[in-house]
């Protein structure tokens, strides 16, 4: 791989337009040390777009470019996108959240409360999957930013529609985006080392894989190990985020499944009591359903039978009073019940069915010394 044809977008966002209660310390860092490690991989200056809005206290020693809103989105769409290169790497820090329609927004510099500036991450991914770049055909896309529920943040106003124009689909890019959070959770920051956990988590991967940098690595192997480490601060309580990784390629579009727990087993059923297997077997007759045909069913039964039948205009119940009626009463009108079923019904997967059903019914209510 010829460094040179590897071009990398790396936007670190730690401080808003919104002011202190926005400032997020750690994305800067977590970019300049992606910047690093591509620059030690041999990637030329002028193919890396460092774009910060560090904290004062974090700034940097090497040049960068602002991450307003203007900025970012005239990179993506005019310098970015008619680069002659291989390889595109974009690495985003800072805050997101996801829209109502599913998308994940990331807040440039100048977002503030009243115009919450961002790049809309889908409609990138999607421009850069078209006609609209011609090159850069092999993408990897990697965002520590929160996948919170816009309504859950009581946004005054809704986030109003902003994407990037996207040319005609195409199949010949192969693009990996890898999120940290998974949706609706947030991503979690360590402000006191100034890191994001899933850049540092990702940083710490890709310096053990640097001798292949600064091709990217094998998506499905990498993201195993980042699902592995993050599992483990979940574990030791330091984040609930699932990162998750989408692949579209000529070949394939998919999701990889995230490292959700399992979930818990379902108690195994009791198997069903003979009454229900039978009341199950007669409402399996839509015949049954029909109080007019139920009752036509049941007038089909000897008069002294029918007087003694407990009746009800719900299906279910009317079905389970008739039965226990004449299984304590009169069990051989069980089977006269049967055939004036069969008759009007005679489909005979029902009829094997409910003849065995009745006779589970009618052997679980005779007393011990009548059992056959």
């Amino acid at each position: 791989m010829d460094p040179a044809r590897v071009h990398a977008l790396i936007v670190g966002v730690e401080a808003y337009g919104a002011g202190p209660a926005w400032d997020l310390p750690g994305p800067a860092r977590d970019a300049v040390r992606f910047h690093r490690l591509l620059r030690a991989a041999g990637v030329p200056e002028d193919r890396l777009r460092l774009h910060l809005a560090p904290l004062p206290t974090g700034v940097p020693d090497i040049p960068y470019r602002p991450a307003d809103q203007a900025t970012l989105r005239g990179v993506l769409v005019r310098e970015l996108s008619v680069a002659q290169g291989e390889i595109l790497w974009v690495w985003w820090g800072g805050h997101g959240v996801l829209d109502r329609a599913g998308r994940l927004r990331l807040f440039c510099s100048d977002a503030t409360t009243a115009d919450k500036l961002n790049i809309d991450l889908d409609s990138a991914v999607e421009r850069f999957a078209s006609d609209a770049v011609p090159a850069l055909g092999e993408q990897l896309w990697l965002v520590d930013a929160c996948e919170t529920f816009e309504e859950d943040l009581a946004f005054r106003e809704q986030l109003p529609p902003d994407a990037l124009p996207v040319g005609r689909r195409t199949l010949v890019h192969r693009q990996t985006v890898l999120r940290a959070a998974g949706r609706g959770r947030a991503a979690a920051n360590d402000p006191e080392r100034g890191t994001g956990l899933f850049s540092d988590v990702l940083l710490g991967l890709l310096a053990d894989r640097a001798a292949v940098l600064p091709a990217p690595p094998d998506p499905e192997e990498l993201f195993p190990a980042v699902r592995a480490r993050i599992a483990a601060l979940r574990e030791a309580g330091r984040t609930l985020q699932y990162p998750d990784i989408r692949l579209r390629s000529p070949e394939r579009t998919e999701v990889l499944p995230a490292d959700f727990p399992a979930p818990a087993p379902i108690p195994a059923r009791r198997p069903a009591s003979p009454l229900q297997r039978a009341v199950e077997a007669l409402l399996a007759y839509p015949l049954m359903d029909d109080p007019t045909e139920r009752q036509t069913v049941v007038s089909a039964l000897a008069p002294g039978v029918t007087v003694t039948l407990p009746r009800h205009n719900r299906a279910r119940t009317d079905v389970v009073g008739i039965l226990n009626s004449l299984a304590r009463h009169h069990p051989e009108a069980l089977w006269e019940l049967f055939d004036a079923v069969v008759s009007v019904d005679g489909d005979p997967g029902r009829g094997d069915e409910l003849g065995a059903a009745l006779r589970a019914f009618e052997a679980s209510v005779k007393g011990p010394g009548d059992r056959k």
